[in-house]
């Protein structure tokens, strides 16, 4: 059986596309759980509608790490597919997905193609946003190489590596796909099975669009701080590190926040004491966001 996770706040305009799209699936064998991550619009009343066609569940605002870990938390399928409430899916994605899973057991995790549209207009993908198979650690330094609603991966996965990082606002996903691809090829259903939505001021990727790469930072600096790496892994970290310090602390200071980007430009030679850098950045995120998705 597969878990379907969909997370939600405030979308109620748009969650019903996306539960409809799962409940429409030709593939029978799933459970829908929904976690309303604090939402104040008329979600409650969509859910309703649906009966026991889902398992809901309506916690605190915590963000969206927190909203899919208790998803997790729930399942009970062996396999777990993430849908973001504003995205949808084809009506084969879960056939398409599970058969290539079974051909390949191997594989503790499988993503899709998807097509993005963005209020309403279809968007051509660049080629730095293709999707790729196997080992994909090195490419997903630079920027988030999978997205959150073609995934489905077993539970084995978690229990690996842990779940979504709550301290994490966002670019959760890259964090977790990092920890992935340390580890695990990735199985790439090349595909377009999943439709995604953009362009609304909503989306935490439009909320956090300005200095989004520290979150990257923290991310890197957690990696290399576990120790966990290659020697190639690590050379390969250390590199994109310098390279977003560069780019974010140079920023900082051109937009007269000289102290924060000194600090930035200070990380990479600070591999030695890791721990108090991190402890750091996290003092300064958690500063700038408040926790709001």
């Amino acid at each position: 059986m597969i878990t379907v996770v969909i997370p939600t706040y405030n979308r109620c305009d748009f969650l019903k596309a996306a539960i409809d799209s799962v409940l429409s699936q030709t593939y029978r064998d799933f459970e829908l759980i929904v976690v309303d991550d604090g939402s104040t619009d008329n979600t409650i009343d969509l859910i309703r509608s649906y009966g026991d066609s889902l398992v809901y569940l309506k916690q605190d605002n915590q963000g969206p790490s927190a909203a899919r870990n208790r998803g997790i938390e729930l399942s009970r399928g062996d396999l777990v597919a993430f849908l973001d409430s504003d995205d949808r899916w084809h009506p084969d994605k879960l056939l398409i997905q599970v058969e290539a899973m079974e051909e390949e057991p191997g594989y503790l995790i499988s993503h899709t193609g998807e097509v993005w549209y963005r209020n309403g207009e279809l968007l051509r993908q660049k080629k730095k946003h293709e999707k790729l198979p196997g080992y994909i650690f090195e490419r997903s330094l630079s920027m988030c190489m999978v997205s959150m609603s073609t995934v489905i991966a077993r539970r084995e996965l978690f229990d690996n590596i842990g779940y979504f990082d709550e301290r994490l606002p966002c670019c959760e996903d890259y964090d977790l796909w990092l920890r992935a691809s340390l580890q695990y090829p990735f199985l790439l259903v090349d595909q377009p099975l999943t439709f995604k939505e953009g362009g609304r001021a909503d989306q935490v990727s439009v909320i956090y669009r300005v200095g989004m790469d520290r979150f990257r930072i923290q991310s890197i600096v957690n990696l290399l701080e576990k120790e966990i790496l290659s020697v190639e892994q690590r050379e390969q970290a250390v590199t994109e590190l310098r390279k977003k310090c560069r780019i974010y602390g140079n920023g900082c200071i051109k937009w007269g926040r000289e102290e924060e980007g000194r600090r930035y430009l200070r990380i990479p030679e600070l591999s030695g004491k890791l721990n108090n850098v991190n402890d750091e950045i996290r003092m300064r995120n958690d500063e700038r966001n408040p926790n709001d998705e």
